[in-house]
Formats: C-alpha cells, sequence, structure tokens
C-alpha cells in the first residue's frame, strides 16, 4: 500500500520510490506526485511522470512512454526475459534426450574430413551454428547459472532499454561471442556460446548502473568473480564471453547514452556495427579453414 504524502514516515526517512522500495529518490511525479526512481521517470513536458500516470492517460502534457533508452513501456517488463528462458529450457531439455540434436546445434568451426568426418561446422557452410549456440547448454549447473543471471540482469534492462532494443543488445552480444569464440578457438573444439549474451548483459548491466549513479560494487564484484571462473576453470569457451562482454558494453553505453534526437539511428546503426564485425570475422575465419 503506497504511503500517504505528507504522513510522518515522509518527515522521518528520505521517501522511496513507489515501484522500487529499496531506492531512495528526490525525484516525485509532476501528476500523482509519488516518488519515483530513475528508472521509472518518464519525461514530460515539465519534470517527469511516473508509468502509470502515463499508461492510464492520466497525465495529457507527457510524451509517449519511453524507457531510458527511448523504448516503450510495457505492462510486462519481462515478457521477452521470460521467452528467451522458455527458449534455453526447451532446447536444454531437447538435447537431453538427444545427443545428435546436440551435435548439430553447437558451436564447431569444421571437422576432419571424410572418412572421419561425423558432422559438419561453420567453416562447412553452417552458419546457424552461431546462434543455436547461444541456446545451448548440457551441463544442469551451466544452465541454471544462466538463466538465473538472465532473469536477475534481463528483467532491469528490458525494463530500461524497451524489448525490442533488449533483444537487439541480447543478440548482439551472443553473437559477437559466437563469432569471437569461431575465430580464435580450435576449429575442431565443439562449444556452447550461451553464456556470451549472458556477459553481454554484464555488461550493459554496469554501465546501466553508472549511468543511473547507482553503486557498482555489486555487479563489479560479481563480474570479477565471473572473470576468474572463465579463465580459472578449463574446458570454459572464454571467448563466448570476452566477445559478449565487450558487445554488451558497447552497446549498453550506446543505448543509454545516444542523444534524443538521432537516438534511434545511433543505437540500431550500433548494434548493425556490431553484426558486421561478427559478419566479417567469420568470413575471415571461414576463407582460413577452407
Amino acid at each position: 500500500m503506497d504511503q500517504p504524502v505528507g504522513s510522518p514516515q515522509d518527515a522521518q526517512s528520505p521517501p522511496v520510490c513507489y515501484r522500487h522500495p529499496d531506492r531512495e529518490t528526490g525525484v516525485r511525479c509532476t501528476r500523482c506526485d509519488r516518488p519515483i526512481c530513475p528508472e521509472c521517470m518518464i519525461s514530460a513536458s515539465v519534470g517527469f511522470q511516473c508509468p502509470e500516470c502515463v499508461r492510464t492517460g492520466h497525465a495529457p502534457d507527457a510524451a509517449r512512454p519511453r524507457t531510458l533508452a527511448g523504448g516503450s513501456i510495457a505492462a510486462d517488463p519481462r515478457l521477452i526475459t521470460k521467452i528467451l528462458i522458455g527458449i534455453n529450457l526447451a532446447v536444454f531439455i531437447a538435447v537431453q534426450t538427444s545427443t545428435s540434436l546436440l551435435n548439430d546445434l553447437v558451436l564447431i568451426g569444421t571437422w576432419p574430413p571424410a572418412p572421419f568426418q561425423t558432422t559438419s561446422g561453420v567453416a562447412d557452410g553452417e552458419w546457424y551454428r552461431l546462434v543455436t549456440s547461444m541456446f545451448t547448454h548440457e551441463a544442469i549447473w551451466h544452465f541454471g547459472f544462466n538463466m538465473l543471471s538472465l532473469w536477475w540482469l534481463g528483467g532491469p534492462l528490458e525494463a530500461a532499454l524497451g524489448r525490442a532494443r533488449y533483444l537487439a543488445l541480447y543478440f548482439g552480444s551472443g553473437l559477437a561471442g559466437s563469432a569471437l569464440t569461431y575465430l580464435l578457438a580450435a576449429p575442431t573444439t565443439a562449444s556452447l556460446g550461451a553464456s556470451g549474451a549472458i556477459f553481454g548483459l554484464f555488461g550493459a548491466t554496469a554501465v546501466l548502473m553508472r549511468r543511473l549513479q547507482y553503486d557498482m560494487r555489486p555487479i563489479i564484484a560479481l563480474l570479477v568473480i565471473n572473470l576468474i571462473f572463465t579463465f580459472g576453470w578449463s574446458n570454459i569457451a572464454w571467448q563466448a564471453h570476452i566477445g559478449g562482454l565487450v558487445a554488451g558494453v558497447v552497446i549498453g553505453y550506446v543505448m543509454v547514452h545516444a542523444p534524443r534526437e538521432r537516438r534511434s539511428l545511433i543505437q540500431y546503426g550500433t548494434v548493425a556495427g556490431v553484426l558486421a564485425v561478427a559478419v566479417l570475422l567469420t568470413v575471415l575465419r571461414t576463407l582460413q579453414l577452407t
């Protein structure tokens, strides 16, 4: 239940966002006067307004509902995150029952020629593996960790960026991780690239928290721990982690810092640039292997 404005609690403690009670704020909705944090602020002709006032039409002078990055405000800010988790879960269940399906989805550069050839890879024309590997897990602990990270990081990012920009970040980071793995890893080594997109979310979250002037120590500590595991644990495709992280930082920075006048052009242009680099790396590696 919302605390009434002007109650004794307001005088005793700093106001907190009505949607995020753990965040103190000095900004209030110019329509209903409820406290709102930076994530909930929607620019109006005067000041900021809350998502409910804009969504229900109680703020006639406000601009169209927009997220921090310029996306549309959604009724369910975690819908895309839920769908991504559902796809990962469906693929995980499927590969547990079919080793051949796992072999068809993982990222692999190429395979020795006949008579030893049992499968083919990206260099053999199966570029789809750059995408399918983003949703492939074999071990339950790998799947569980990635899905917890996706839920924890994905929800706030989806709310801050909007659905289309969030999807662009996820796939841009994942494909960058797959491309760097294809470029640097042994061509006959199969790898699972799901963590590339997750590390992209780590990078974008760090950028978003800095933009909102939040305490960055928790996300930095978590990222450092993950990087320690990345380089300290054998059989981990560190290339996917680093590629996804770099792409996530680049895309995330542009998403939250692009000037409003040309925001969409700069944001999606940057994503297109990241994808172009991924394609270029893939082409160069394929020429090298064929």
